[in-house]
């Protein structure tokens, strides 16, 4: 690319990213933990459109120190390898002027930007940088920078920043908050978090099948340097239609008929996690082998799941409320490196075991109605004895709208609503 293209294209995506409309942006709960100041780069991943730029472009911004930018996810820049970046380093300076912050928009698509990245940060530049594929951190970063990346994961707006988008406030303690707190809670359930379904009048079936096939085109297939992205497109689908489920490799290979299963079925699910489609959480054991060999996969965000059919009110509400706090524990737990889990054990069963450690934080079990007595005491006493059994002194029963508190073998299980818990950190 010559200097002039170059010069065009980097002037194009700032107009673009300082022309964005602020009035509707929403505050994230992860600018916090995002430090301009600090020797070292300031990493943003997440599932793509979760909202990464626009975190990193506020947190610039309010900075107010002057930045270079460059997103490289732009067909005009898919010809760039490593040996270009100092051109556009350059360039940037020749438009922008003196500066001190570079924000790197999906710089994983260059080879070799990490050599780049280290370099910069030897030299005092404050690196800010986005990528929406868990290789970053897997490979990548801890090849070449160890110890010298801060690492931020982003998911799609949780239910406290879906509140704010709306204008109804999460701490407000009033009969109308409470109500419309509720009737957010039962969109959130049906639509999901990601911004973009929120901020236009877009068709979420649409949005979704696209959003899915630029994953598995940009984060997957060109990763895998496959030739088709068919058979990874089977597997996503599928998945994503039956979710929340334990996965197994032979099993589902052999329902879909797909080659050399189980291997390339394990092969994709695990590119499907990289790129932030899919996470997934092992179950609860004092013993390593048994916790890996039965993970259970969820969607990023509910929005996916049945490929992004808008549900109806009610429709599979269980297991999207079950969804739905599941990655807001990784949203509260992940960056203290706590993990989740899930307990099974001799019929018992309990949706969330959190640890630090060998130390258990907190049990979730999450039940959108309990709608008989029989339904109470089986969730219950589920949550009970995992917690017995984890060494927990109490647990959390997540309902739609259900409160109290009850003691089950010596164990106290609080019981809250969704819509209070996902709003109150400290529940």
């Amino acid at each position: 690319m010559n200097r002039e293209d170059l010069e065009q294209v980097l002037a194009d995506q700032r107009k673009e990213l300082l022309g964005r409309d602020r009035s509707m942006f929403v505050r994230r709960a992860e600018e916090e933990q995002i430090n301009l100041n600090s020797p070292h780069a300031q990493v943003v991943i997440g599932v793509r459109r979760s909202g990464k730029s626009t975190l990193c472009q506020a947190a610039v911004l309010q900075s107010g120190r002057p930045f270079g930018y460059v997103n490289f996810d732009d067909e005009r820049l898919a010809s760039l390898r490593g040996e270009d970046l100092n051109a556009v380093l350059e360039t940037l300076y020749a438009l922008n002027g003196d500066f001190d912050v570079l924000f790197l928009d999906e710089v994983q698509n260059i080879p070799e930007w990490n050599l780049f990245v280290n370099r910069l940060l030897r030299q005092g530049m404050h690196v800010l940088v986005t990528g929406s594929n868990a290789k970053l951190l897997s490979s990548e970063l801890a090849t070449h920078m160890v110890g010298r990346y801060d690492a931020v994961e982003l998911f799609p707006l949780s239910f406290a920043e879906f509140c704010a988008f709306r204008g109804v406030d999460p701490a407000d303690k009033t009969t109308l908050a409470a109500g419309l707190r509720q009737r957010a809670l039962d969109d959130y359930l049906r639509q999901g978090g990601f911004p973009e379904l929120l901020t236009g009048d877009l068709s979420a079936p649409k949005y979704v099948s696209t959003l899915v096939s630029d994953i598995l085109e940009r984060d997957i297939r060109q990763r895998l340097r496959q030739r088709s992205v068919r058979p990874i497109r089977i597997v996503a689908d599928y998945l994503l239609s039956v979710v929340p489920t334990v996965l197994n490799s032979s099993a589902l290979g052999d329902r879909l008929e797909l080659d050399r299963a189980p291997n390339t079925v394990k092969t994709y699910v695990d590119h499907l996690r990289r790129a932030y489609l899919l996470v997934a959480i092992q179950k609860w054991s004092r013993k390593e082998h048994l916790r890996i060999r039965n993970e259970k996969l969820y969607p990023v965000d509910v929005a996916l799941m049945g490929g992004g059919r808008q549900a109806s009110p009610g429709e599979n509400v269980g297991w999207r409320l079950e969804t739905v706090v599941l990655i807001e524990l990784l949203r509260r737990h992940h960056h203290l490196k706590d993990e989740v889990f899930y307990y099974q054990e001799n019929r018992s069963e309990a949706d969330f075991v959190v640890c630090r450690g060998n130390e258990t934080l907190a049990v979730v079990q999450v039940s959108a109605h309990l709608s008989t007595p029989a339904v109470r005491e089986r969730e219950l006493r589920g949550a009970a004895t995992a917690a017995k059994a984890t060494g927990c002194p109490e647990a959390t029963l997540v309902t739609l709208h259900e409160t109290g508190e009850d003691v089950v073998d010596g164990i106290r299980v609080r019981i809250v609503r969704a819509r209070d818990w996902l709003c109150a950190p400290t529940l």
